[in-house]
């Protein structure tokens, strides 16, 4: 199963979003870790590149995919904190929370993708 989410969506509609396609399709991910990387994810998009974004959520028996395509070249990274309001918190939770992570440039821009796997339990 494939969602796809419109560019020029807010965050709050991507996380909502992604809160439906985990709960029908793989309640086995950790909804919370999906729903603050998809928040991180377009709310970088939104801040850096100043163009469009697509958030896209792909999933199996055993994978949870979310892609977000966004219009700057610009490979994210990792900076120092700044507790004052200039951010640099998002990118490293990304890292934390998904299970892989990989950033591809592409054409247009980049895509960044989070993978989640699920580890079912020894019986």
């Amino acid at each position: 199963m494939v969602v796809k989410i419109s560019p020029y969506t807010d965050c709050a509609s991507a996380r909502e979003t992604a809160a439906r396609f985990v709960t029908e399709h793989c309640p086995w991910a950790d909804l919370d870790a999906v729903q603050l990387v998809v928040t991180e994810l377009t709310t970088n998009a939104l801040r850096h590149t100043g163009g469009w974004w697509r958030l896209r959520m792909r999933a199996d028996r055993d994978e949870l995919c979310v892609e977000l395509d966004d219009s700057s070249p610009d490979l994210p990274r990792a900076r120092t904190p700044d507790f004052s309001g200039g951010g640099g918190f998002g990118w490293p939770m990304v890292l934390r929370l998904a299970g892989r992570v990989e950033v591809r440039p592409t054409p247009a821009g980049k895509t960044v993708r989070a993978t989640w796997t699920h580890l079912p339990e020894a019986a």
